[in-house]
């Protein structure tokens, strides 16, 4: 169809920021797009501008080459396209492909390892998660910012990070920075540089003479992040990352740097008694000035108005915005408390639940969130808290009537949460989790995760949960953004690494998963599991050897057991996959269900390990979240009493 002969139209060599890459047949929903790329003042090339005959003329080689994005719909008639095949990998050669996907394809093959955008059904218009994702990743590729989506007081369908319920902060000439969509070896957008809204609030110092008190100003810090990160116009880094540099060894602007943000807030805390005090310094991450600073001198029981006036002096100094807060008159925050004693229990029990040490610090987490309720029981932020500490214990350390029982008793905690403060994410959080992994229904744990991201702005924990709900569930293109989000804010949590590679895991890419994993053991190389999920997708990729070395250092016997029994039997050495086997059984009983599901799986033992999965089930066994895309069920996919199971559980 090449015609070098015709003159292109002049509009053909017009200067060109973004390549369009489509096929004719889907030509409505292409325009669409390339309007709202153009409206957001990137320049688009696309072959409705050149005269007929001339679909891959010089004019489109040209285009291609001055191209700074090379956007890429594949459909079901494009991924047949060669013509879109040869456009797309000129892109991907260049690095600069920004893939899209409708009707729930899947890239072809050569670019599904890239981080693909998923658009909705209907209409597209600004304020849609896909067509802001679209944005953000043309406008890194451009060292530019996207303006953010004309404000509105009513939430388009299908939002993900809008106001949803909650006043809109107004920006003074504010753009929303590019940000950094998807994570390495998904993508081949590279990150953007620190956006001007972006900041960190590192571990304020306890300058208390006691170390016990150090809890106090690591969660007064934690509280004012958490203020921070409500606010839709500022970028807040996650505390894990943060609190790597908890004693500001580096210089601020090498900090800074590491944490990919603007400014930092650095804070120091005494408590004498009834009295408190607290400085705050903003650093410029630039230059390392501090360009702000003040002292509150208050009575302990001040303290949440402490926290409230640190937020919002920070959010009127960067984006010059009204902070999201109703009101600056004391009023508590969502969620919150003006319990001075309830708010102390809380901090203690997060404390406790973020170190994860054992079943003695999860359950001493738990005594410190029902002592915050006692105290106050309207506490939303500690029954959703209360939630999360129950399921965890039941997931980890409970026989079947207690897991059922705390299962049940964290589903009505969250439910309480999210009666009492409808715009607190963590409460639908908590209660995703406990439907999930507690009742095992994936369908109903759907709208509250869908909710808690909606109303989560830059809390990584959200992410984190609502990513790896996302990739057990089958909808692969939201986990990747979420993590990717959730990366963006915290580049040196170890958490967010392990999920990153469990979902990289279900979507099959072992060689991603291991990659992740490694990234998280650097950080935390004492945290067990990781081990045992870079030997798992060893495994996948038949390198035996060096998975059953992976097993042989993780300490998690719930993965180290099966794994060593499935390289005994990839070896066909039954009789010690056996003895592996029985091992699984004696050490976990009912908790073990779903692994010795597994094991029997991949020895050919299909109707048992059926069996055991249905088990499973009726012990309200938590591994079974995995069932949808687990490989090493692959042996019983075809058969009808694992299809049953899925409904059971409504994945389909």
């Amino acid at each position: 169809m090449e015609d070098a002969a015709s003159p292109p139209d002049s509009r053909a060599t017009a200067p060109t920021s973004v390549f369009f890459s489509y096929s004719r047949e889907d030509q409505d929903k292409a325009r669409e797009l390339i309007k709202l790329i153009d409206e957001a003042g990137f320049p688009t090339w696309w072959d409705g501008m050149l005269e007929g005959g001339e679909r891959y003329s010089r004019a489109t080689e040209d285009a291609l080459e001055r191209a700074r994005a090379v956007v890429v719909l594949w459909t079901p008639v494009s991924i047949r396209s060669h013509w879109v095949h040869d456009e797309a990998t000129r892109g991907r050669n260049r690095e600069i492909l920004v893939p899209l996907a409708m009707e729930g394809v899947e890239p072809p093959l050569g670019f599904g390892q890239f981080q693909t955008i998923t658009l909705p059904s209907g209409k597209l218009a600004r304020g849609l998660p896909a067509v802001e994702s679209l944005l953000k990743a043309i406008a890194a590729l451009h060292d530019a910012a996207v303006a953010p989506p004309p404000s509105s007081t009513t939430p388009t369908p299908g939002t993900n990070r809008a106001m949803i319920g909650r006043r809109a902060a107004i920006a003074s000439g504010l753009a929303l920075g590019a940000g950094a969509l998807g994570f390495a070896g998904w993508k081949l957008v590279s990150p953007s540089p620190s956006s001007a809204n972006s900041i960190a609030v590192l571990p304020f110092e306890n300058l208390s003479g006691d170390k016990a008190q150090q809890y106090f100003s690591d969660g007064l810090a934690a509280e004012i992040r958490a203020e921070l990160s409500r606010n839709i116009l500022l970028e807040t880094a996650g505390q894990t990352s943060s609190n790597q540099f908890r004693a500001m060894q580096d210089d601020p602007r090498t900090i800074a740097g590491k944490l990919k943000v603007a400014f930092l807030l650095q804070g120091n805390v005494q408590k004498m008694g009834d009295q408190l005090k607290v400085a705050t310094f903003l650093i410029d991450g630039k230059t390392g000035k501090n360009v702000w600073s003040e002292i509150y001198e208050r009575e302990l029981s001040d303290v949440f108005q402490v926290q409230s006036e640190i937020a919002d002096a920070v959010t009127t100094k960067l984006s010059n915005a009204i902070s999201a807060r109703q009101s600056k008159d004391g009023a508590k925050q969502v969620g919150g408390t003006d319990n001075l004693a309830a708010f102390d229990a809380y901090l203690r029990g997060r404390d406790l639940f973020e170190s994860h040490i054992d079943e003695a610090s999860e359950r001493a987490a738990l005594m410190k969130f029902n002592e915050a309720i006692a105290l106050d029981p309207d506490y939303a932020a500690a029954r959703a808290a209360r939630s999360r500490s129950l399921s965890i214990i039941a997931n980890q350390y409970s026989g079947t009537t207690e897991r059922r029982a705390l299962y049940a008793e964290a589903v009505a905690e969250a439910k309480r949460a999210t009666e009492l403060a409808p715009q607190l994410a963590s409460g639908f959080a908590a209660l995703g989790y406990a439907m999930f992994y507690g009742q095992l229904d994936a369908r109903a744990a759907r709208a509250p995760y869908d909710r808690a991201h909606a109303l989560a702005s830059s809390d990584v924990d959200v992410d984190f949960r609502y990513a790896v709900y996302c990739a057990r569930t089958g909808r692969h293109g939201e986990a990747v953004q979420a993590i990717a989000h959730a990366a963006a804010l915290d580049p040196l949590n170890a958490s967010m690494f392990k999920s990153e590679g469990n979902i990289r895991y279900a979507a099959g890419d072992y060689e991603g998963a291991i990659i992740s994993a490694r990234k998280a053991l650097s950080l935390s190389p004492e945290r067990s599991t990781l081990h045992g999920d870079i030997g798992n997708a060893l495994l996948m990729l038949d390198r035996t050897d060096d998975a059953r070395a992976a097993f042989d250092q993780e300490r998690n016997t719930l993965l180290s057991l099966p794994g060593k029994a499935i390289v005994a039997i990839r070896k066909g050495d039954r009789a010690q996959a056996n003895a592996l086997l029985v091992e699984l059984q004696q050490a976990h009983g009912d908790n073990g269900l779903y692994q010795q599901a597994q094991v029997l799986a991949q020895m050919g033992q299909a109707d048992k390990a059926l069996d055991v999965l249905e088990k499973a089930y009726s012990a309200s066994d938590s591994g079974l979240v995995y069932l949808l895309n687990d490989p090493f069920l692959r042996p019983v996919h075809a058969d009808l009493r694992y299809k049953g199971l899925l409904k059971k559980m409504r994945f389909v």
